[in-house]
C-alpha cells in the first residue's frame, strides 16, 4: 500500500459521506455487536472502497460503518485483517492510515485473546498496557511516508496512559473482574505448543493473540492515541490449559461482549 492508495481510498469515502470522526474502532473475533449500538450515518462495504482488503474470517462481518456512539462521531471497522491471511503488514493496517486521514484522534481495539497469566479467568476483561511484537514483519518496513509519521517512531506508551486509567475506572465502577496485561502478538493462524506457552509466559506476557500490534504501530506512527481491550476467550497455562476451540472460543466471547461494549460506550462519553 502506498500513500497514493490511501489517499484515493479516503477520497471515494469522502465523496459519498461528509462525516467527520474523531474516533476510529477496530472490533476483534467475536465482538461485532458493538456495531449495532451506532447511531448510523453511513456504512461502506470493504469491497467497495477502493484498495480496502477484504476479511477472510468468517466471523468478522467486513463493513466500515460511520455514526455516533454515546453521542461522539466514530468511525468503526466491523471485521479486521490478519497477517495470517496473507495480507502484506501495510494491507493490515490500511485502515489506520485511512482512518487517520478522515480526521480521527484516536484509535480504539479491541480483541480476543489466550490467557497467559494463571491469574485470568475465562472472560475476564484486560486492558492492554504494553505489548511484545513477535510478528515476523513490521508494518513500517520500507521507505518512510513522511507525512504519516517519523522514520522511528518510539514506542515507550504505546497505549495512550490517560486512556488506560480512564478504562480502568470504568471498569471498577462496573464492578468488573479485569487486568492490565501485557499483549504477545504472534503470527498465528494456528494456536501455540505448550511449550510455546511457557516461552510466552517466561519472556513476560500475560496474553496472547494474533493481531493489534500492527494497528498499534501504525496508529503510534500516525500520532494517535491507543486504548485496546481485550477478552479472554482460553486458558493457556497448566493445569487449566487444554485443546481449544473455535465455537467455544466465540461462545466465550459472545458472552463477555457486553462488558466490551459498555467499556468502550463509557471511554467515548
Amino acid at each position: 500500500m502506498n500513500p497514493e492508495q490511501a489517499l484515493a481510498c479516503t477520497a471515494y469515502i469522502r465523496q459519498h459521506t461528509s462525516f467527520e470522526p474523531l474516533t476510529g474502532i477496530i472490533l476483534g473475533t467475536g465482538l461485532g455487536k458493538l456495531a449495532d449500538e451506532v447511531e448510523i450515518e453511513k456504512v461502506f462495504d470493504y469491497h467497495e472502497l477502493p484498495h480496502f482488503p477484504i476479511s477472510t474470517v468468517e466471523s468478522h462481518a467486513g463493513k466500515l460503518i460511520f455514526g455516533h456512539l454515546s453521542g461522539k462521531p466514530v468511525v468503526v471497522m466491523q471485521g479486521r485483517f490478519h497477517f495470517y491471511e496473507g495480507y502484506t503488514m501495510q494491507q493490515v493496517t490500511f485502515p489506520v492510515r485511512v482512518m487517520k486521514l478522515l480526521g480521527i484522534e484516536q484509535l480504539f481495539i479491541s480483541n480476543i485473546s489466550g490467557g497467559l497469566n494463571p491469574a485470568y479467568e475465562l472472560g475476564d476483561l484486560v486492558l492492554i498496557e504494553d505489548h511484545i511484537n513477535l510478528q515476523n514483519q513490521n508494518p513500517l518496513t520500507g521507505a518512510n511516508v513522511d507525512v504519516w509519521g517519523v522514520r522511528f517512531p518510539d514506542m515507550l506508551e504505546p497505549y495512550n496512559y490517560q486512556l488506560l486509567q480512564k478504562g480502568k475506572v470504568i471498569c471498577t465502577k462496573a464492578g468488573y473482574n479485569f487486568h492490565e496485561g501485557v499483549y504477545v502478538s504472534v503470527p498465528g493462524p494456528n494456536l501455540e505448543t505448550r511449550a510455546e506457552y511457557k516461552y510466552l509466559r517466561t519472556v513476560g506476557a500475560d496474553l496472547v493473540g494474533m493481531s493489534t500490534v500492527p494497528e498499534v504501530i501504525a496508529a503510534v506512527h500516525a500520532g494517535l492515541k491507543v486504548f485496546a481491550a481485550s477478552i479472554i476467550t482460553d486458558l493457556c497455562y497448566e493445569p487449566r490449559l487444554k485443546k481449544a476451540k473455535i465455537e467455544d472460543i466465540i461462545a466465550v466471547a459472545n458472552e463477555a461482549e457486553p462488558k466490551l461494549l459498555h467499556l468502550f460506550k463509557e471511554m467515548l462519553g
